[in-house]
């Protein structure tokens, strides 16, 4: 009689990993504030770090499928992990490094950490299915990772926003904690990982080349205009919660009037200046560079709202992601793919519309962090249908996906790895959402968001059909 393995430490450091994907991840955006504050950058570049991200998945997603196929799943998620540490080290880096060099290193540190988030994407769902034993019990394990995974998005914002404190006044060194407890995290699974034993799925012989199962599903109009669809989702995902941050964070006029007045009273008075370490007087230097910028027409104005406030908020928006995948998955056998596509589109528009058009003197009360505490803070009434997009975004990957292969059969393969470089967008959509508010402001920003969910709709009603049913597959 076989002995059943316990695989019980392995499956507990593939659900961390999970949960470390979308740490890592949904750091990037919030690290906008940082960068805008320490670095005196616009919008668009704020983002970069985001975008730096994502295009590590337009680089690494056919090759890190190529790896898993070649070294297997062990090995190319300990390569994952260790590129993880790395990327995360070189943005800990940033934070000791001169000023005039100190961005760039953030960002390449942010590139590296994307190439590991492709890798770990790509070995987790797999992985986790494997040590379930497949069937129900492997899809059980990875919803609960995704649940998890979800968890880390709803903390990541608010937590970060904690740390922040003063937006004006942000720097690297503020999220050090963060660096270090991912980094240990990852050394943690990178160890457990390394000793024990599991098993080590086949990689399936691909019956022919890659490149011609990539041509062979790029026949197919429906998945062209699906994997598109994927690019606009991640980016509209990731873009809505995003810019609301920033939006939130960035002082008005008046707060930068004050700031600048602030400082140069200060200026004048030795004896306090004497008592400032060099970091203090960074900060203050560049809280000062940054709110002239704002009072100049250089740089445009926020409603100055708390980090933590605004953290709160956004933080909220991946809680109700994680809401509505465990509502999407309830209903998932009952309702079709394209009617939960079409109608989330169709209502994140509405949302989004309302979100333009409030005024900010419109106010409601939402969850949030302030020196007190958790509690409940007035914030504009727009941002409360912004986080409601959450509820819409979160099934959506799911019904794209599965309207994008309907049909394809021995293509299906090779429209995943598609499909993962693709994620791209949720690096390019928010830089492009980000440059719209350096150009215009915050709010015309979110018809960006409108023309995502917009061509979503045409997808689900008219895009997502299959016209090409005589190619064989």
């Amino acid at each position: 009689m076989t002995e059943k393995k316990n695989y019980t430490v392995p499956i507990v450091m593939m659900v961390l990993l999970f949960g470390m994907i979308s740490f890592v991840t949904n750091l990037a955006a919030p690290m906008g504030i940082v960068l805008k504050s320490q670095f005196g950058v616009s919008n668009f570049q704020g983002l970069l770090g985001n975008m730096g991200n994502f295009i590590a998945y337009a680089v690494m997603g056919i090759p890190s499928g190529i790896l898993l196929q070649r070294i297997g799943y062990k090995k190319t998620a300990l390569i994952a992990i260790a590129v993880g540490i790395l990327g995360i080290f070189i943005q800990f880096l940033s934070g000791h490094s001169d000023q005039s060099i100190a961005f760039w290193v953030y960002l390449s540190g942010a590139f590296v950490a994307g190439f590991s988030m492709c890798l770990l994407n790509t070995v987790v769902n797999p992985m986790l299915n494997t040590l379930g034993g497949g069937g129900n019990k492997g899809n059980q394990l990875i919803q609960v990772g995704g649940s998890f995974n979800s968890v880390m998005a709803t903390l990541t914002p608010m937590l970060v926003g904690m740390l922040i404190g003063d937006a004006a006044k942000a720097q690297i060194t503020n999220i050090f904690p963060f660096m270090y407890a991912a980094m240990a995290v990852f050394a943690l699974v990178f160890i457990v990982l390394f000793l024990v034993k599991i098993p080590e799925p086949n990689a399936e012989t691909l019956a022919e080349p890659l490149g011609n199962l990539m041509r062979g599903a790029l026949k197919f109009r429906h998945f062209i205009l699906g994997a598109i669809g994927i690019f606009v989702y991640v980016g509209v995902e990731v873009g809505t919660p995003g810019i609301a941050n920033l939006y939130m964070t960035t002082p008005t006029i008046d707060q930068a009037k004050g700031i600048v007045g602030e400082y140069q009273g200060q200026q004048n008075d030795a004896a306090f200046l004497q008592n400032l370490n060099d970091l203090e007087k960074q900060k203050r230097e560049d809280s000062f560079n940054n709110a002239q910028k704002i009072i100049a027409g250089k740089s445009t104005p926020g409603l100055g709202i708390a980090a933590g406030v605004a953290g709160g908020v956004v933080g909220f928006y991946w809680f109700l992601m994680l809401i509505g995948r465990l509502v999407g998955a309830s209903i998932g056998g009952k309702v079709s793919s394209k009617k939960m596509l079409g109608v989330t589109s169709a209502v994140g528009i509405l949302l989004i519309l309302l979100a333009i058009f409030l005024p900010v003197s419109s106010e409601i009360k939402m969850p949030s962090f302030t020196s007190s505490g958790f509690g409940m803070t007035l914030v504009p009434t727009k941002f409360m249908f912004i986080v409601l997009v959450g509820l819409c975004t979160s099934i959506m990957w799911g019904g794209i996906f599965n309207l994008a292969v309907e049909g394809l059969g021995k293509y299906l393969a090779a429209a995943s790895g598609i499909f993962m470089v693709l994620v791209c967008g949720g690096g390019i959509l928010p830089a492009i959402q980000g440059w719209v508010a350096d150009i215009a402001n915050f709010n015309v920003s979110y018809w960006v968001i409108i023309a995502g969910l917009a061509y979503l709709l045409f997808y689900a009603l008219i895009g997502s059909k299959n016209v090409n049913k005589d190619i064989p597959v």
